[in-house]
């Protein structure tokens, strides 16, 4: 078998393509690095400008993607007149291509999701700034998923057998979708009841909830499980599709806070008056109150006493758990000084 050998001329084109391919591709390189310094420079000045610290945020966000982006794009240009490094660059754009397009995108997504909370933090009504995080976090979250799948697809179309094989298989595609779609069927509910929460929105992120008997804020809300944050810190993972199935509490749905009710109960033939005024103080005095309900009911009389419902209301539920009893102790307290007969027998 003859083995030829290039000719000293052959290794000299081949050298001078080589070396020709590695200069533009270092001009290039130096070219785009500086393109981005100074972009990302400019920016950096109008961000320090702005008063939201969001846009800062944004700016690092997208700093790396669009870097290797430009590189990207500068190493195109620099091929278009430079056979050799196009040879090379075809073989590699297939893949690092469609891998920077879902980075940029991504970082896009992740970046507006930053943008959109900070702007929703500086919202003076607590229900539409909550109402916003949770759109946000669950479309971006929904977003960034098709945006890596099909980057995926993207990259893996690149490859020849991985494209012939599928052309291959298009024969069976009906029997193969039917089966991969059984199988994916609990992934893609609960993919869809993801996306159908942040637009119908029956809980939002910081609502209190109570489901199978937990109780606890709602602490992140993903795209198939929701995380739920009790007052012992616990964490209770309940998938999305609980949410809209079954039925559930939700306690500030409506408005921020909680409400509850202490009963009190005393003996018959005493003055309401002092007692309402010993109560609205001890709300007064407690930090846990928000001042949205504070009110002495009368919800039962009897021959023997007389049922007192006092309703108050908190933040949260932590904070209503330590108000209610405060106020309980120091009702009992005030009634032993100050109405002693009316514990009689209670």
């Amino acid at each position: 078998m003859n083995v030829r050998f290039p000719s000293p001329e052959e290794l000299n084109h081949w050298a001078d393509q080589g070396a020709g391919a590695a200069v533009a591709a270092a001009v290039a390189v130096v070219l785009a690095l500086a393109v981005h310094l100074l972009l990302f420079k400019l920016l950096g000045r109008l961000t320090r400008l702005s008063h939201l610290t969001s846009d800062e945020l944004v700016v690092e966000k997208l700093r790396r993607p669009m870097r290797w982006s430009l590189v990207a794009v500068a190493i195109s240009i620099a091929a278009e007149s430079q056979p050799g490094l196009a040879h090379l660059w075809d073989s590699i754009a297939r893949f690092v291509v469609p891998a920077l397009l879902g980075w940029v995108a991504f970082a896009l997504v992740k970046a507006f999701a930053i943008a959109m909370e900070s702007r929703a933090e500086l919202s003076s009504d607590e229900i539409a700034a909550r109402s916003r995080r949770t759109r946000v976090a669950i479309l971006s979250r929904s977003a960034g998923f098709v945006i890596v799948f099909v980057t995926v697809a993207l990259m893996l179309l690149g490859i020849p057998g991985v494209r012939n094989v599928g052309v291959t298989l298009m024969a069976s595609a009906g029997l193969a979708g039917l089966a991969v779609g059984a199988a994916a069927q609990p992934a893609l509910k609960s993919l869809i009841a993801g996306i159908q929460m942040a637009l119908t929105e029956p809980v939002r992120i910081g609502d209190l909830v109570v489901i199978e008997g937990e109780s606890g804020r709602v602490e992140d809300i993903r795209m198939t499980y929701v995380i739920i944050r009790t007052a012992d810190e616990r964490r209770i993972i309940v998938p999305t599709t609980k949410f809209l199935e079954t039925t559930f509490q939700n306690w500030t749905r409506v408005a921020g806070g909680v409400t509850a009710t202490v009963v009190l109960p005393i003996a018959a033939g005493h003055p309401i008056a002092p007692i309402r005024e010993a109560f609205h103080g001890r709300l007064e005095a407690s930090k846990d109150w928000d001042r949205r309900t504070g009110e002495l009911q009368v919800s039962d009389v009897k021959i023997e006493g007389v049922e007192l419902k006092l309703v108050m209301s908190a933040r949260d539920h932590a904070a209503m758990a330590r108000l209610r009893l405060a106020v309980r102790e120091g009702m009992v307290e005030w009634l032993r000084t100050e109405m002693p007969d009316a514990l009689k027998g209670r």
